[in-house]
């Protein structure tokens, strides 16, 4: 009976654990918040419960009610850029108090293994950075590696200050990207580090943005599995996506593409699909930049990561968007993670710096083939992006093709014509040429550059459909 009665007396103070009040994992110490913006802010707490929130660059008290379910939600209007900065949040029972918050410019950073890769990974130009990387003003976030089959409402992770100790465990392509914004703008940058390496795109698409999942599933069927998650549309967007999906952010820098090498025809069109979906549930035009894969001789399909390749440069039709080229980033073609990032970070960068903050920065994108024409025995191409002319880093121009009616390439010369800004390419096998290519295959890497020193991107004219099941 006493035991019945102790139970009695402390089942108030158990029910009131229950619904504490609690906020998700990224609102914490050392978060950044998008600066001169209306930033979602949310928890649970006690059902009807009346919530209050108080900031330390405002006189203002913001108050919200629990709903029945013991959820929240409210804005908070920020200021701009700037900090360090407190927010109280507090209810009748418990009071949290957010410290060392910062206001700038909120980037997302994901995609599969060589956006995670860091300085722990044997990544060689972050290492070389670490000692003189302290910055206060660039703020990580760390999503835990998870699956989840339905979406989720708050994921495991933590801010950290960047410091010795924490951007050696971050993506260096996401740090490299971040500190250029910050000496650029002058203003504290946050950087959410969301990747798994060996993740289709499939994974991170929300399935109720997927018209025919059916379809999907069966393009997504042959992908490899990796150790620690499944290749299931959807299972990573809900566990390390959908509960972050209230943060305001500035954009979104991807690098992945490798992992969907056996279904690469089908590449260009999900992940248009991602992006649009991405946009959608973070109510927001996200602008939205990516890296075009890197060469790499040991993909057992040939041609495979061409094709990604080709795909992934389709996907620049998309309004606010755009591809940097790395084909002369690569180490060790033997191996799939190039050893230096910091390049791939500064090309990302310039983007953003262009496109979403209007400045004015180097040279910042690519040559890619415009249109072809043909000369008798020899084949000229037009670049887009190429205003000031290109230029070959070596004697012969490398990985050039060409074929005719037979569609039987052939390797060929190339000779750039200066007055025109065009390359004219011919091979004495091939008297009617009709198509032609550049470094198409897994593992070219070439020589031609634009006059300010970014590769051409590799290009083809023909339209040979490549039997991606031979080699699985």
């Amino acid at each position: 009976m006493k035991k019945i009665l102790f139970f009695l007396l402390l089942l108030p103070e158990m029910l009131l654990a229950q619904y504490s009040l609690r906020l998700p994992s990224i609102l914490s110490d050392h978060m950044l918040l998008q600066q001169s913006a209306e930033v979602k802010f949310w928890g649970w707490a006690d059902p009807r419960t009346t919530v209050k929130i108080v900031s330390s660059w405002s006189k203002d008290t913001i108050m919200v009610t629990a709903s029945e379910k013991a959820k929240w939600e409210t804005t908070v209007q920020t200021p701009a850029a700037g900090g360090p900065y407190t927010i109280d949040v507090f209810t009748k029972n418990k009071s949290i108090t957010i410290q060392d918050v910062m206001i700038g410019e909120l980037w997302l950073c994901s995609g599969q293994s060589n956006m995670e890769y860091s300085a722990m990974h044997g990544v060689i130009d972050a290492k070389e950075e670490i000692t003189d990387c302290q910055n206060n003003n660039i703020r990580f976030f760390f999503v835990k590696k998870a699956t989840a089959e339905y979406p989720q409402d708050d994921c495991y992770g933590y801010w950290k200050v960047c410091s010795p100790e924490s951007m050696p465990w971050f993506s260096s392509v996401g740090y490299f990207f971040g500190k250029k914004l910050n000496e650029d703008l002058n203003i504290p940058i946050g950087l959410i580090n969301s990747n798994w390496g060996g993740t289709p795109v499939e994974t991170w698409t929300p399935l109720d943005k997927i018209d025919n999942p059916e379809k999907v599933k069966k393009e997504a069927s042959g992908l490899k599995k990796s150790t620690g998650w499944d290749n299931t549309i959807s299972s990573t967007y809900n566990a390390m996506i959908h509960p972050i999906l209230k943060m305001k952010l500035a954009g979104a820098i991807w690098y992945q593409g490798e992992a969907n090498c056996p279904n690469a025809y089908s590449y260009a069109g999900s992940l248009s699909r991602m992006i649009r979906a991405w946009r959608e549930k973070f109510e927001t035009s996200l602008p939205f930049y990516y890296v075009q894969i890197a060469p790499y001789l040991r993909y057992p399909i040939p041609y495979s990561a061409a094709l990604i390749r080709e795909q992934q440069e389709k996907v620049q039709s998309l309004d606010k968007t755009g591809m940097v080229v790395i084909s002369d980033l690569v180490d060790d073609l033997n191996n799939i993670h190039p050893k230096y990032k910091k390049e791939v970070g500064t090309r990302l960068a310039a983007y953003a710096l262009a496109e979403t903050y209007g400045k004015e920065t180097t040279k910042y994108k690519f040559a890619t083939l415009a249109k072809q024409e043909i000369e008798k025995n020899r084949i000229r191409v037009y670049f887009n992006n190429a205003e000031n002319g290109i230029v070959s880093k070596g004697k012969a121009i490398e990985g050039l093709e060409i074929a005719g009616s037979d569609l039987v390439f052939h390797p060929a010369n190339g000779k750039i014509d200066s007055k025109s800004n065009t390359l004219l390419v011919a091979a004495k096998e091939v008297k009617e040429p009709l198509y032609v290519r550049y470094e198409f295959s897994n593992g070219g890497v070439g020589n031609l550059f634009d006059s300010s020193g970014l590769p051409v991107a590799p290009f083809r004219t023909d339209n040979v459909v490549f039997d991606l099941q031979q080699n699985k």
